[in-house]
Order: structure tokens, then C-alpha cells, then sequence
């Protein structure tokens, strides 16, 4: 059978039809959060206990709000964190896994710029035996001399793949850009620093930083709340905090105009674009807002950055913008991966989508949809263990409302177009926006000099002619 061109066209529908057949949604079900139970202990410590009964687990972090960003070398409450868990005064590396997989329980011992972490997750009929250890973890490590040494010479080899990486490159050039010589500038050690490092750097950091007085422990899972707390009460009550160390910080410097810092990886086949601005914190009152205008510019998979540089364009698979909020200060950032020969094309779309946010309110039925998709993707928070864990110690770290969870979504439906464009323009600072590029600067070099003074970089993070 054969079928005319225009016969078969007949089948195919446009994007307007296609969206005429979607059904409208329903009016939004109603999320419960988990009750929480809040306290201190005398020394400080403060506790959050959720009881969820549906599901025998249990699940314990340790929040300590002191990181990178407090630690007198680049990089040392990352690696403090990673060594914890290689032995305490009471057991040794092979014994505390030996302790999890009879506890089925999986550990995990982190840091970033503002916090530091220890974290157990395992079988609810293991509570007893899992509280003990990271209150062993948390005040007894030992750091062993020979764990030390392989700890650091792993750090040493991801450090030198990390520098053959755009987005590493990336990364540390917008840190150091927005930031200067506050410490939230640095996002690595340097090879030479990190060769510097001593045992007795993890040790002295452990010592004044892993105490209660600025300590979060927060517990969800199968359990009862008293028991709980007897169990918090009985393994951390006689724990103390160190003297607080003196915190001793530049302010970031300030930025005028449009700069283009590109980094030299010859050779690349393609262009790494982040560009970035510092912004607010997640206690500002614009906070809802800002998400909101970056959902609606790029934080989202029908978002109006992805729309036009990669459905429209095809120059990139995955452009995206992200608010992050760090303790201190905030910064806005823009990503895409393109082709070489399409940098320039990218980068005017990015400023023509920046600028137009900031220019024109967004229509109604974008605005809704934006909404739904905000408070949709926040609800899902509520379905795992691991999700309600996040949600609420996000809000106990970050000094939120206590109902910050239970109303977030009401005031993120009384946004108005008025104020995701407010938003936008005061933190999609287009005028002012720092640019980096990492490529083979041969080939790019012209492209990046339309968009204002060009420095150049090296991959090793030092400034080249």
C-alpha cells in the first residue's frame, strides 16, 4: 500500500496538538511530613528523631557544620572525613567492616565547603550497634599512619586525572574567580600541598572541629523516639566540644563587568562554558524566587536554556543553571559542553536567555507549569528514607523555619511572574557575568574575545600570556 505525502502528514501531529491531548492535572495531593522530634543535649548537640514505621531501616548522620572552607590546608576536613572511617582507638579498618555487614549497614564519611559528615544506614534491628558507631567514628578515630599514606597517595592520583578534566578545570577556575581569597575560592589542594600533608594535620583538625557544640545528628527510620533518645542521651552526653577556633576570612572581591578566563586543554575537541555569579544564601527571602526563575532558565529538562540550545540549536545535549547556596555567600552558575565551533553561537543564547528573563515576565501558562514541576519534584522528598533524611536536616543546617518543609509549596504557588523576574534580574547578573571557557584555546580564543577581556589559564591553574 502506498501512502501520499500528504496522507501521511495527516498523522503526525504538532506540538500544539500534542499538548491539546495532555490531560490537565489534578488539584495537588496533600504530602505529610513526618513529626519531628527536636532537642539538645547539654553539651550542645542538637538532635532531630523521625519515626517511620513503614519500612524496617534505619538511617543516622552526623552533621558537623565545619569544612573545607574553615580548614587551615585546601582540601583537609575532605581527606579528615575519608580517614575516619579507617580505624578508631576501639577498632581497626577490618573490624568496623566486619561490624557492618553483620549490621547489614553501609557507611559513608564526606565533606564539602560548609559541613562535614558521617553516615550509617542499615537494618532497624541493628539501632543499638549503629549508634555506637558513629559515636565511635565521630570521637575516637585514630587515623592509622599506613591508611594515611594510602589515603593521600589515592587523592594525589585523582588530583592529577582531575586536572586532565573540563569540569574539574572549570569548577576551580569559577571558585577562584567569584571568591578571591576567601577560602571558598579553593575547591582542591595542589599537588605540592597535598605532598605536605601530615598525619598530624588530619588529627589536629579532627580534634577542633569533630565536637558538639555546632554538631547535628539526625535519625529517621524504624524506631521508637524514646528509645531513641536514650540511645543519643547514653553515646554522646559525655562527649566535648573543643575551645572554638577564631574564624579569620577575606571578603570576596568585587566584579565589574564581563570577564573570559579560558583554560588551555590543547587538543579538545570541544568547548567546557560555566559562567557564573555570586548571589544569595538560602535564609535570604528571594531564595523561593531565584529557584524558581532558574527552574524557568535551566534548571529544568523543558527549561527555556535546554529548549533553545539543545532542541532548536543541537549544540548540546545537556545545558543546565544551578542556584547554590553556600553558609556565607551564594553564586549562580551556567554550564553547557558544545562543539568547539559553536561557542560563541552558545554563548550569545545564554546571555539572549539570561537577558530576556530578566527583561520580560513569563507568561502564565509557563509560570504554572514551572510550579508544578517545583513543588512535584519536592514532594517526591517524602518517599524514601534517604529523601526525608535530606529534606530535613537541609532545614536544621541551613537555620530554616521550622515549617519551612510543610509550607513550601504554598509559597511557592503565590510566586508571581512580578517576582521571578525581580528575581532575575537581581541575580542573573548578565552586565557583570564571569566567564569560563576550557579548550583548546587555539581554537577559541577569537570566540571568547567577543565577550570581553580574555586571561588566560593552564590547566596546572596557573596564568599563562
Amino acid at each position: 500500500m502506498t501512502v501520499s505525502a500528504t496522507t501521511a502528514s495527516s498523522f503526525v501531529e504538532s506540538p500544539a496538538q500534542s499538548r491539546a491531548r495532555v490531560p490537565a492535572l489534578g488539584p495537588p495531593r496533600p504530602v505529610a511530613w513526618p513529626s519531628r522530634n527536636v532537642f539538645r543535649l547539654p553539651n550542645g548537640l542538637q538532635v532531630v528523631l523521625v519515626e517511620r514505621r513503614n519500612f524496617p531501616r534505619v538511617r543516622m548522620e552526623l552533621f558537623l557544620r565545619s569544612g573545607n572552607a574553615v580548614a587551615r590546608l585546601p582540601g583537609l576536613a575532605e581527606m579528615t572525613a575519608t580517614a575516619v572511617r579507617a580505624g578508631t582507638e576501639n577498632r581497626s579498618e577490618r573490624q568496623i567492616d566486619d561490624d557492618l555487614r553483620r549490621m547489614g549497614a553501609d557507611l559513608g564519611a564526606s565533606a564539602g565547603a560548609d559541613t562535614s559528615a558521617i553516615a550509617i544506614s542499615g537494618i532497624s534491628e541493628s539501632l543499638t550497634g549503629i549508634i555506637e558507631m558513629i559515636s565511635d567514628l565521630s570521637r575516637h578515630a585514630s587515623f592509622p599512619e599506613g591508611e594515611f599514606e594510602r589515603e593521600r597517595r589515592q587523592r594525589l592520583e585523582e588530583l592529577r586525572v582531575s586536572r586532565t578534566t573540563a569540569g574539574f578545570l572549570s569548577g576551580e577556575r569559577l571558585r577562584h574567580t567569584l571568591f578571591g581569597k576567601h577560602p571558598y575560592s579553593r575547591i582542591a589542594p595542589t599537588e605540592n600541598e597535598l605532598q605536605a600533608y601530615r598525619r598530624e594535620d588530619l588529627t589536629s583538625y579532627y580534634r577542633e572541629h569533630y565536637g558538639p557544640g555546632e554538631a547535628l545528628f539526625v535519625a529517621a527510620g524504624d524506631f521508637e523516639v524514646a528509645h531513641m533518645r536514650e540511645l543519643v542521651e547514653k553515646h554522646f552526653s559525655n562527649w566535648q566540644s573543643p575551645a572554638p577556633m577564631p574564624s579569620n576570612t577575606n571578603a570576596p572581591p568585587t566584579l565589574n563587568g564581563r570577564k573570559v578566563y579560558l583554560v588551555n586543554l590543547p587538543g579538545a575537541v570541544q568547548a567546557e562554558i560555566l559562567l557564573g555569579n555570586r548571589s544569595i544564601t538560602r535564609q535570604h527571602s528571594d531564595w523561593r524566587a531565584l529557584t524558581l526563575a532558574n527552574s524557568l532558565f535551566g534548571g529544568a529538562f523543558n527549561s527555556r536554556l535546554v529548549m533553545n540550545i539543545r532542541e532548536q540549536k543541537g549544540y548540546t545535549y545537556s545545558p543546565r543553571s544551578s542556584a547554590h547556596a553556600l553558609r556565607q555567600y551564594g553564586y549562580f552558575s551556567i554550564y553547557a559542553a558544545v562543539r568547539n565551533e559553536v561557542t560563541a553561537a552558545t554563548l550569545t543564547e545564554m546571555f539572549y536567555e539570561m537577558d530576556r528573563m530578566r527583561s520580560l515576565p513569563v507568561g502564565a501558562d509557563e509560570l504554572a507549569d514551572a510550579k508544578n514541576y517545583m513543588t512535584g519534584a519536592f514532594s517526591l522528598g517524602v518517599a524514601t528514607l534517604e529523601g526525608v533524611m535530606s529534606q530535613i536536616s537541609s532545614v536544621y543546617l541551613d537555620e530554616m523555619p521550622e515549617d519551612y518543609l510543610e509550607t513550601y509549596r504554598e509559597k511557592i504557588q503565590t510566586l508571581t511572574a512580578d517576582d521571578v523576574m525581580t528575581a532575575a534580574r537581581r541575580y542573573f547578573d548578565s552586565p557583570n557575568e564571569q566567564i569560563i571557557i576550557v579548550g583548546d584555546a587555539a581554537e577559541l580564543r577569537d570566540q571568547a574575545a567577543l565577550f570581553g577581556e580574555v586571561e588566560g589559564w593552564g590547566a596546572d591553574g596557573q596564568r599563562v600570556a
